[in-house]
């Protein structure tokens, strides 16, 4: 493993390349060290296959050839893991033990959700045929039985995945000889379960939403923005007005609730979560940020309001110590992220998921930033030459300045 100093990529992945062996990434930690005894999670490699072709994306643009190829062989170890846990009928189990063995689960919308949104990433990023053939297989079946998934959040991903899907399709260059069933599959299904799908959401929003409570169900739990930015997507796809005002006023109101009177962003606590008249103030999760951060992405780049992209700052901000604690969550020097912000402070455990929603946030601000430097200057993000001077001495602030 290439030490965090070397790598070309603005971030480290050194903790991520720690928390995953030859099976997959391990879902806990004790503080920085793998917690081989919880074993691993779907969710969590799904997540991670996202964000490496993310960072992927940007290797082969800037032509970090070191760093691409470390990237392609996490890939394939996280995309092993997915075709591995799915089951003939299509569904991905979720909870794996650390000696291989599938524990006993309901069947979870939300992991399917992830798992073909994560696959239809790699379905669009990758380049080797063989490997684009293996991926059309598993998410083909992944995609048949999503499209009963019935839960909120479920819903969302599968029309985010169908939006990409056929966004991807549309392009000129696409590769025809390559896994063609599965791309006429998705011309000739995908446009229904995007319509149905985001009326679904739609009709879910008119249904509670009322007065300063302008949401898909009672109440905000977790990875809440989700739901608009699935809409957003939608919206960027087919140009449907009504699509557009139900992500922007989901949107607005989740900001509400996650916004400190001083003027920093708070998650909502996951002690009772926010209904209306109510909003829970701990513990703080680093997954709301970063899905936060991926739909002001989309929004921003969808509708060109720079104030999306000033969010999308703003959740990078989060992380480096902008917070109710005015404590750093993550750590610049391995990419890794405290697993939640609490009463007392960070929870210096630092899991999948966190260390995800960090370098998720951080590929997401790339995306916005990376090409205007001014922008970043303006709306206080952290990227390239910024990011050379600024982070490494937040992160002595933070830690102290020890890294092994």
């Amino acid at each position: 493993m290439r030490s965090s100093h070397t790598d070309g990529l603005p971030v480290s992945l050194d903790h991520l390349r720690r928390m995953t062996d030859d099976t997959g990434l391990i879902e806990h930690a004790i503080g920085r060290i793998p917690r081989r005894q919880e074993g691993y999670s779907t969710d969590d490699n799904a997540r991670a296959l996202w964000l490496a072709y993310e960072w992927l994306r940007h290797a082969r643009e800037r032509g970090l050839e070191a760093d691409a190829a470390d990237l392609a062989r996490l890939i394939d170890i996280y995309f092993a893991f997915m075709a591995w846990v799915q089951k003939p009928d299509g569904w991905f189990h979720n909870n794996v033990s650390y000696d291989r063995r599938f524990e006993l689960e309901v069947p979870s919308d939300d992991c399917q959700g992830r798992s073909v949104y994560a696959l239809a990433v790699g379905m669009c990023e990758e380049r080797d045929p063989a490997r684009l053939t293996a991926y059309a297989q598993v998410l083909r079946r992944g995609l048949e039985a999503a499209f009963a998934l019935s839960h909120t959040r479920g819903v969302a991903h599968v029309v985010a995945t169908a939006a990409k899907l056929l966004r991807h399709a549309q392009r000129t260059e696409l590769a025809e000889d390559v896994a063609p069933d599965f791309w006429a599959f998705v011309r000739q299904r995908l446009p229904g379960v995007l319509e149905r799908g985001a009326r679904d959401l739609v009709l879910r929003f008119e249904a509670h939403a009322q007065g300063d409570w302008p949401w898909f169900e009672d109440r905000m739990t977790y990875d809440n923005a989700v739901m608009p930015w699935a809409l957003i997507e939608a919206y960027a796809l087919t140009g449907e007005a009504r699509w557009r005002e139900v992500a922007e006023a989901s949107l607005d109101g989740l900001l509400a609730r996650m916004r400190a009177p001083e003027g920093w962003l708070r998650p909502i606590g996951n002690r009772g979560f926010a209904a209306p008249g109510f909003t829970a103030m701990w513990d703080q999760q680093p997954l709301e940020i970063a899905q936060l951060a991926v739909a002001c992405e989309a929004a921003w780049r969808t509708t060109g309001d720079t104030a999306y992209r000033r969010l999308v700052a703003e959740c990078q901000r989060w992380f480096y110590g902008e917070n109710d604690k005015r404590v750093p969550m993550a750590d610049p020097a391995d990419g890794s992220c405290c697993d939640g912000l609490t009463p007392q402070g960070p929870n210096l455990n630092r899991g999948a998921e966190s260390t995800w929603s960090y370098l998720i946030t951080e590929a997401h601000v790339e995306r916005a930033f990376a090409n205007d430097l001014d922008a970043a200057r303006a709306c206080g993000a952290c990227v390239g030459a910024l990011r050379k001077a600024l982070a490494p001495a937040r992160a002595q602030r933070a830690f102290g300045g020890f890294h092994r």
